[in-house]
């Protein structure tokens, strides 16, 4: 879902931000993962080579290799050079990350908010973004962060806010098992910071969507 409206507060500010940086991940050993897998089916007392489960760890093994490499794309932007006081809010992304606590699932409803100045990006490169850093062992914090000076570094301009809604398993199905525990995180940058009517419409954009989801 994308949506755009509102004219912003003159004066945002100039700083351009630094390149976001991409962390190198190691290519996961399959056959090395897929043994691990096969031990720790023994250790929770089952037969790793019963009808059943003597596949498990290798298709455990290319999940990982497949989950765990995601494909980073150049950024598509398009001149726009009347083009400027507007929101651009996309939203409704939902993707699977892996919480590096406990190795358990959690879902992401990413929300993203820029204005345009000159140029607009390519819709399909916010969910890019969002999917390289969730392809890793994460968490919502550090994710929320890592998307906002992706999208800032692209854009161009410190005018960027990202909102995320998750739901982590490791709150839903271990510990205190609350399964409707949700955690909200919040990144903003340049007027997303100092206006507040800006940020107070890219928050009821985002939180529509999470409702609407």
């Amino acid at each position: 879902m994308t949506n755009a409206l509102y004219s912003p507060t003159p004066g945002g500010s100039a700083a351009l931000p630094q390149q976001a940086s991409h962390p190198a991940l190691e290519p996961v050993d399959a056959e090395r993962v897929a043994d691990l897998i096969g031990q720790l089916l023994a250790a929770l007392g089952e037969d790793p080579t019963r009808e059943g489960l003597a596949s498990t760890p290798a298709r455990v093994a290319a999940f990982y290799g497949d989950f765990l490499s995601p494909d980073p794309s150049a950024a598509t932007c398009f001149t726009e050079t009347h083009l400027s006081g507007q929101l651009v809010v996309v939203g409704s992304m939902s993707l699977w990350s892996l919480c590096e606590h406990h190795m358990l699932p959690m879902n992401l409803q990413v929300a993203a908010g820029y204005l345009p100045d000159g140029k607009v990006v390519g819709l399909s490169k916010f969910g890019r973004i969002a999917q390289l850093h969730a392809g890793r062992l994460q968490v919502q914090e550090r994710f929320t962060r890592q998307v906002a000076e992706e999208i800032t570094a692209v854009v161009g301009s410190t005018d960027v806010a990202v909102a995320v809604r998750g739901t982590h398993l490791c709150m839903s199905m271990r510990g205190v098992r609350m399964e409707g525990a949700r955690t909200d995180t919040v990144q903003a940058g340049g007027l997303f910071e100092t206006d507040p009517v800006l940020s107070q419409q890219f928050l009821t954009l985002a939180a529509s969507q999470w409702k609407a989801a």
